[in-house]
């Protein structure tokens, strides 16, 4: 049996020279404690030396992805020429199969040759003639540089890692800047209570607080730069009659250090978001047409890389930062959570409240599609964004208008909504119809009398009318006539006892 092994410095190929010992795989290391009781077990048949690093490089990088490289190859060939006949045992299974096919060589793989691989490695210096330590060092060194940096793939405009710290700084400096200026609020509103009623915007606050320091400056401070003139006369009519403290030019001067340190803040942020807005479009653009940069940016750093983004399916995308969420709601068997960072989107923002749940996966699922463009694709265009984008917008009109689009059962439903056309039909009276058969009871008492009674005369209907109004006067008197009947008992008892008790 052959063995073949890969060095930094070139290919070997060892004879084994006792194949029962490679059976007993458990008691394999105890022949590799020396380089002698080594090669007693397996003997250096060719070694084939790397001429530089490139091609040291290229032959690492076509056994990772489990392909056969040129100098292989012509090694093989010349160990087929001699030995054809004889099995090789290769350390990976993807190289066997491609050697099998290409070489018609049987290859062999098991937990046994991996043992042995161990097993020469340890005395590999030992076995390989002609290679000094120092200078197989050295080639491991340089092999190991050259393959990270073929790995990496090192490429400016494709780095998403400054992404995700871009977007993390930026949060921070938020917080950070809120901070800031409640805490400058506070400080100057002991001196100056009014100003914060009248200043609502923040940046515009410690703009002004800058520039004029104490309130008792606020008339000869011309402030038309930070506030528009209306403001100004309120700022300066309120300084007037302000009822806060009086405080020392040094605690002035403190606030003043603090009121620079948001200015330069904030610029410091605008600064950092143009940045972001330009490496977000280079590297995600159809991602950021979507969703939007910082959205995008936070997608990217919440799963890590932009390649991590492009694996997780869109139901993950759509709810990805709600994870508490959406654990909380599996414990408690509630309701799952409908979206998460995605929430943010200009997209969801716009639908109502009841249709933000279906914009969200709507958005989620072109969201996961621009994602795999962006991280796998070649081409750095924005069609793709801009067409889905397009989609999105004309679904919520869809749905916010009500006219829902159906593939099936459109005949159903445009049936349902017909006009109602109410036709009037005149049904006449059918005489023959009537039924003039002897009823069974009056058949069993006596059937004679039944076939010898005569036809049934016709009675007109006034006559029948008459007749029962005739019959309901007469019911109404029998009615009356009980009445009175009943009231009379009822009188004599009621005086016989107003006797009693009068006696």
């Amino acid at each position: 049996m052959l063995v073949l092994f890969e060095t930094p410095a070139g290919y070997a190929v060892f004879k084994l020279l006792d194949e029962k010992k490679l059976q007993q795989s458990d008691n394999l290391y105890e022949d590799f404690t020396s380089v002698e009781s080594a090669k007693n077990v397996v003997k250096l048949k060719k070694f084939q030396k790397f001429e530089d690093t490139t091609e040291a490089l290229a032959a690492t990088t076509a056994a990772v992805e489990g392909k056969m490289s040129k100098t292989l190859k012509k090694m093989l060939k010349k160990v087929i020429a001699e030995d054809a006949h004889e099995k090789l045992a290769v350390a990976d299974a993807k190289l066997g199969n491609v050697i099998k096919e290409k070489m018609d060589l049987n290859c062999v793989h098991d937990t046994k040759v991996m043992e042995l691989m161990r097993c020469i490695r340890s005395q590999i210096s030992g076995l390989i003639s002609g290679v000094p330590d120092k200078d197989m060092a050295a080639m491991e060194l340089g092999l190991a540089h050259s393959l990270s940096r073929y790995k990496l793939k090192f490429s400016p405009d494709k780095i998403d890692t400054m992404i995700v710290q871009a977007v993390s700084l930026l949060d921070d400096l938020d917080k950070e800047l809120n901070n800031y200026i409640m805490r400058c609020r506070e400080w100057y509103g002991w001196h100056f209570p009014e100003l914060g009623k009248i200043i609502t915007d923040n940046l515009a606050y410690v703009r002004t607080v800058e520039l004029m320091g104490v309130r008792e400056n606020a008339k000869n401070t011309d402030l038309s730069d930070v506030l528009p003139e209306e403001i100004e006369e309120k700022v300066k009519e309120a300084a007037e009659i302000s009822m806060g403290t009086e405080i020392s030019e040094e605690d002035i001067l403190n606030i003043n250090h603090l009121c620079q340190q948001v200015v330069e803040i904030q610029e410091y942020r605008a600064q950092l978001y143009e940045y972001l807005k330009n490496r977000m479009i280079s590297i995600a653009p159809n991602l950021t047409v979507l969703v939007g940069e910082l959205v995008g940016a936070r997608l990217i750093s919440h799963a890590g890389s932009l390649l991590n983004l492009a694996k997780h399916p869109a139901s993950t995308v759509q709810i990805l930062g709600a994870e508490k969420a959406l654990f909380k709601a599996l414990k408690t068997k509630h309701d799952t959570p409908k979206y998460g960072l995605i929430y943010h989107a200009s997209l969801v923002g716009q639908a109502s409240s009841k249709m933000k749940g279906k914009v969200s996966r709507m958005l989620a699922a072109k969201a996961a599609l621009a994602c795999r463009v962006d991280a796998l694709g070649e081409e750095t265009n924005t069609d793709m964004g801009v067409e889905h984008r397009a989609k999105v917008e004309s679904r919520i009109k869809q749905l916010e208008s009500g006219n829902i689009t159906r593939i099936s059962g459109v005949s159903r439903q445009s049936a349902k909504f017909d006009k109602y056309e109410n036709k009037s039909e005149v049904v006449e009276y059918k005489a023959a119809a009537d039924v003039t058969l002897p009823r069974k009871r009056e058949l069993e008492e006596d059937p004679e009398e039944a076939e010898e009674k005569p036809k049934v005369k016709k009675i007109k209907v006034e006559d029948e009318v008459e007749a029962e109004k005739e019959k309901k006067k007469k019911k109404k008197k029998d009615k009356v006539k009980e009445e009175e009947e009943e009231e009379a008992p009822a009188a004599e008892v009621s005086s016989e006892k107003k006797k009693k008790k009068k006696k």
